[in-house]
């Protein structure tokens, strides 16, 4: 994209909740990001979902609140097709003064996983299925937006009709249309199973391209709505009745001649491809706080709601929560199916990924994959509740393997600070916390 013809634009961070933190700047400004002119307090990418300081953070008061330096990552500028007026957003990540990358950054943590595949000479490749609703949120409690064809209420299961996804042509089409031009590489659009419920899959590419696609589709998504009347979601669960939003992610890794090494040349993948399997599942529980990092998180972690939480993998088994597809041998890939739409998908991927490298490092291997219905089989998986996931997560070996102390330190007082203002919320209005900012 080139920048010329946007008078103004806005550089944006992502912080630990998934959210965009940044500033409105005028078009004579952007030649200047390089040189690190844009400065920012370090606290306001571990701020809480309501945008609030954390308590007690030694990022904040006991530092001064200091600022860091943004710097534009590799993605480049992207057209903000949802405004009103043109305008552009450069993503961005914090950097210390003294140079160093922020380590509450979610961004420079997916990187630290990527460095360690790279430094095995290895290339992964990555997508996202993005489970989202579209809803109508103008009274007192949610409920499926209205048909666009015919004004009426949506009725019924509608998983892969084309009919409901044609009812949403007009937001569809533009979504579409944004999608090539903020360059995310938009493949398929079904129905899902939910009312108003519906997937987008993106299109393999390298890791942190994937992340970043994830990262500007949900702002995406959820300010086309806006523009159509609705208001798009992937909370975890916005419905007790209906399914919930996942975010499955798709990866392999590529060596230096750009050979799968998950491919032995049949279904059953390569000895990497097992260790790779057995760290995923070890990390599993562990990670869950990442998975599902709020509190409404765990209405979605529940027995035969097509969300899977046991720890176990397969192959071509959608009920498991690690999945080897089928398909050709090239394509051999694992898909990670646990984590909700919801998450951060820069620390998700991390956590995914950093899990896979685990299992190689260690040599792990897996128990045997399972048939079946995995719901049936009450295996151990994520943790079941908010505050034990983060206790798991905060004290776990495997997770100061992956993510850095400091990230765990503020991810941990982030979450804590949440669980206690959020326990003051009525229940029937905590959707209003986390319609567009989960």
């Amino acid at each position: 994209m080139h920048f010329e013809g946007y008078p103004t634009f806005r550089v944006a961070a992502c912080d630990l909740n998934g959210q965009m933190r940044g500033k409105r700047l005028p078009a004579a400004q952007f030649d200047k990001l390089g040189e690190g002119s844009v400065r920012m307090p370090l606290s306001v990418l571990n701020v809480d979902i309501w945008g609030a300081d954390i308590e007690g953070s030694p990022l904040v008061f006991e530092t001064g609140d200091a600022d860091g330096i943004l710097l534009p990552t590799d993605h480049g500028p992207v057209p903000m097709p949802w405004l009103g007026s043109p305008a552009a957003l450069v993503p961005m990540w914090m950097y210390r003064d003294n140079g160093e990358p922020f380590d509450g950054d979610p961004r420079h943590a997916l990187a630290t996983v990527v460095e360690r595949y790279t430094a095995r000479g290895w290339r992964i490749e990555a997508a996202a299925e993005m489970e989202f609703y579209l809803v109508d949120d103008s009274g007192d409690i949610l409920t499926p937006p209205l048909n666009p064809s015919s004004g009426r209420p949506l009725h019924g299961q509608a998983i892969l009709s084309i009919r409901q996804i044609d009812a949403f042509d007009a937001y569809f089409t533009e979504l579409y249309e944004a999608c090539e031009a903020m360059e995310i590489p938009a493949e398929s659009a079904i129905s899902e199973a939910g009312l108003g419920q519906f997937e987008v899959n993106l299109a393999h590419r390298d890791a942190m391209a994937a992340a970043d696609d994830a990262f500007l589709f949900k702002a995406l998504v959820r300010g086309l709505a806006r523009k159509h009347g609705m208001a798009a979601t992937f909370m975890a669960k916005p419905f007790a009745e209906d399914a919930g939003n996942g975010m499955h992610v798709h990866f392999s890794v590529l060596d230096r001649d750009g050979n799968n090494i998950f491919d032995n040349g049949g279904s059953k993948g390569t000895d990497l491809l097992l260790n790779a399997v057995a760290g995923c599942l070890a990390c599993m529980a562990p990670s869950t706080l990442v998975f599902a990092p709020h509190g409404p998180s765990y209405d979605r972690i529940v027995p035969g709601a097509h969300a899977p939480f046991g720890a176990c993998w397969a192959y071509e088994n959608r009920t498991a929560a690690i999945r080897i597809p089928g398909g050709p041998a090239r394509a051999r890939r694992i898909e990670h199916r646990v984590s909700s739409g919801d998450n951060n998908p820069y620390l998700a991927m991390a956590m995914m990924l950093g899990a896979a490298m685990v299992g190689i490092e260690d040599g792990l291997t897996p128990p045997a994959p399972i048939t079946g219905n995995a719901y049936a089989l009450n295996l151990p998986g994520l943790e079941p509740d908010w505050a034990s996931a983060l206790a798991r997560f905060e004290a776990d070996p495997l997770v100061a393997r992956i993510l850095p102390a400091g990230l765990i330190r503020n991810y941990c007082a982030t979450k804590r600070q949440e669980m206690l203002h959020l326990a003051e919320v009525p229940n029937d209005d905590r959707w209003k916390v986390y319609l567009e900012s989960a």
